[in-house]
């Protein structure tokens, strides 16, 4: 058997946790958002330095930084948190 492979059940897991990110993701604005997902690599062929998201949003870098720490503080609230946590523990 191929050691690489990924079991159905690892796919599921997968699947489901790239949907929840999605869904949670969703619940910040559009800007929040789109700069976690350039940041992070997620649905991104890269992850972005906050060099790079200030050149292509048109703001600093310490400003990105802030608009990303807004935002992981966000997914951190309870609320949002408890749809991740089953992905983690």
């Amino acid at each position: 058997a191929d050691e690489d492979a990924v079991s159905p059940l690892e796919m599921t897991v997968q699947t489901n946790l790239n949907k929840e990110i999605k869904r949670v993701l969703a619940s910040l604005n559009p800007r929040e958002a789109k700069i976690l997902r350039m940041r992070f690599g997620i649905e991104e062929k890269r992850d972005y330095t906050l060099e790079e998201l200030g050149r292509q949003f048109g703001i600093t870098r310490e400003r990105i930084r802030q608009i990303e720490a807004k935002a992981l503080r966000k997914l951190k609230h309870p609320k949002r948190k408890c749809k991740l946590r089953s992905f983690y523990e």
